[in-house]
């Protein structure tokens, strides 16, 4: 692939391909060992993604499982989304670390279960206890209806950056919008640093693809909105429509389908869909661009709740502490390569820091005003 020209375009190793589920060999205890097992329990190879791009990695810093309260008893979970089985992996390993604890998660849209969340609150039947969610819209929207419950300062304090937490919810695991590209199509210093470069630039009509029925790219456009005023977006919108976009089902499908397979030659995706094409390609004519401080450039983060009704509020917040462990975010970060939340956790291989990044100053409670957006999106006639 070709080289970066700055911090907004990172060449994405071929090892990035070798990242996968598997353990990482010769970790032991739950922060290292020397190869022997004092139990059945996990360990941080359980938790750990494997391959090359992890195999230099030191331990994981902040606070590990072993320095947390034992989880007992039993926790519903509302799981907004799952990101492909691994969020389910997560908590199966939770469930294994901890004899006297099991987990049960209900897995459905994150926009879905906030409304079902809102409508038992009102009617007093609560039926979980964690809201688990892909993105902080939907936290929003659940604490905004009085549906969720204070964290504590231990839980809230473990979250480095105060963008991704509030005293009702938790980032868990930051994704940002980027622009992937296929290299035989197109050089990286080609791709514009603002999305309306890509949506003006002749250079990309017919070379565009986008999956405007996913909720990643309505939370997009609720940033758009939020920073340049519905007109604004509406413009844009139109914009990108005279570019005659390929359509696809999932930004997944945008990434693997087309730009890999050559349909088109560059979409607007969250950062990890690319990375996880190389899992399975290692040799796919692929690179990621980053925009700078437009909605195409969002940080957004998966997060995790109390709810108001949680048969135990005690549980349910050490199980968000959890989630925020060294060993949970090291999960994150190798196997569904997130932006960890906790210090002493970094990005896998070549992905930049949050920080390198050049994101827009958004309140993230604003993406739960998706409405409008889907409102937006019907009248321009990209949603039917």
């Amino acid at each position: 692939m070709r080289e970066p020209r700055d911090k907004t375009r990172r060449r994405f190793l071929a090892a990035a391909g070798a990242a996968s589920t598997t353990a990482l060999a010769g970790c032991t205890s739950i922060l290292g060992g020397d190869g022997s097992s004092s139990d059945d329990r996990p360990t941080l190879a359980d938790f750990r993604g494997s391959g090359e791009i992890v195999s230099d990695r030191p331990a994981p810093g902040g606070t590990s499982i072993e320095d947390l309260p034992d989880l007992e008893g039993e926790l519903s979970i509302y799981l907004g989304g799952g990101e492909g089985g691994r969020y389910t992996t997560l908590i199966d390993l939770l469930n294994q670390y901890y004899d006297d604890f099991e987990a049960s998660a209900q897995t459905q849209p994150s926009s879905q279960l906030a409304n079902v969340i809102v409508d038992e609150h009102e009617s007093g039947t609560t039926q979980a206890d964690v809201f688990w969610s892909v993105d902080a819209g939907s936290l929003a929207y659940v604490a905004d209806n009085d549906a969720t419950l204070d964290l504590s300062s231990d839980a809230t304090s473990m979250v480095a950056d105060d963008r991704f937490v509030t005293d009702q919810w938790a980032g868990v695991a930051g994704r940002s919008r980027a622009v992937p590209y296929n290299t035989n199509q197109f050089s990286a210093s080609e791709i514009p640093t603002s999305v309306d470069g890509i949506a003006t630039d002749d250079q990309f009509t017919g070379s565009l693809g986008w999956a405007p029925t996913y909720g990643a790219f309505h939370g997009f456009v609720t940033a758009m909105r939020q920073l340049r005023g519905d007109d604004g977006t509406r413009e844009w919108l139109n914009n990108m429509l005279d570019q005659n976009p390929a359509r696809y089902d999932s930004e997944y499908a945008t990434v693997s389908q087309g730009i890999t397979n050559g349909e088109v030659g560059l979409g607007l995706t969250n950062h990890y869909y690319p990375i996880l094409v190389f899992a399975s390609d290692p040799d796919a004519p692929l690179d990621l661009a980053f925009t700078e401080n437009d909605a195409g450039a969002l940080v957004n983060t998966a997060g995790a709740s109390v709810l108001d009704g949680a048969g135990d509020p005690d549980l349910a917040e050490l199980f968000v502490r959890h989630l925020l462990s060294a060993e949970a975010q090291e999960f994150l970060a190798t196997r569904g390569f997130a932006f960890p939340m906790i210090e002493g956790v970094e990005p896998v291989g070549p992905l930049p820091t949050i920080d390198e990044l050049s994101p827009p100053d958004i309140d993230l409670q604003s993406l739960s005003d998706v409405q409008p957006t889907i409102e937006l999106l019907e009248d321009v006639g990209i949603l039917s």
